[in-house]
């Protein structure tokens, strides 16, 4: 497995009223992160909030090009990005442990954290599809070009690590400073992948491999 450190190119906030980064993701423009209570929509490019969303948000987030799905304890709610209305709830398959959410190949993608796992999900009615082994615990998901990457946190350690979505093998992991946790997890579909701060309430824009970005 390949190791490198986390070369960070832009750290956002911290907020105001904001005491943690929670989930992350990105809509091909503004980039969502949960904050307990409210989803906000930040530009990458100035670093403003534009938007928020009065939504229960204390986990992961996705969007699916349409809709945001956001955990919410022990659910899942899928929301309308333009009104926050809740359109459709299912059950999270962590019961309230999970921590993490991405959407690819047209299912969601769940980490739980405390089992160290990650869940392939039907949207629709919940069912855990597959279930791939990690050996960390398990802070945000992102699929990009294909690739599976996901974030841990264990101690004072974290990393962002790629794994085969097949087997959970990991090929690469990229290695925080020390102190720089990642509690949320998403890709811009290019070069960069942002990351949660948890309690330290910013949110980080770091690299991701100029080989891994080439791979298909």
């Amino acid at each position: 497995m390949k190791r490198s450190q986390a070369e960070i190119l832009r750290e956002y906030g911290p907020f105001d009223d904001v005491a943690a980064v929670h989930g992350v993701t990105f809509d091909g423009r503004h980039v969502w992160f949960a904050s307990g209570d409210r989803l906000n929509a930040l530009d990458p490019e100035d670093g403003r909030t534009v938007r928020t969303l009065a939504v229960a948000a204390d986990a992961g987030t996705a969007f699916d090009g349409r809709h945001l799905f956001q955990i919410a304890e022990d659910r899942i709610h899928k929301v309308d990005p333009g009104t926050g209305k809740v359109l459709a709830t299912i059950p999270a398959p962590g019961g309230g442990g999970d921590s993490g959410l991405a959407w690819a190949e047209g299912t969601l993608w769940v980490g739980q954290y405390r089992q160290r796992r990650i869940h392939q999900v039907d949207p629709q009615t919940g069912e855990v599809l597959r279930t791939i082994e990690a050996n960390r615990f398990v802070t945000g998901v992102t699929f990009v070009q294909g690739e599976l990457w996901y974030g841990t946190w264990e101690g004072e350690d974290s990393d962002v690590r790629r794994a085969d979505p097949r087997t959970g093998e990991v090929r690469e992991a990229i290695d925080m400073p020390k102190g720089m946790m990642v509690s949320g997890l998403e890709a811009d579909g290019a070069d960069r992948l942002f990351c949660g701060g948890g309690e330290s309430g910013v949110l980080r824009a770091i690299r991701r491999p100029r080989r891994a970005a080439a791979a298909t």
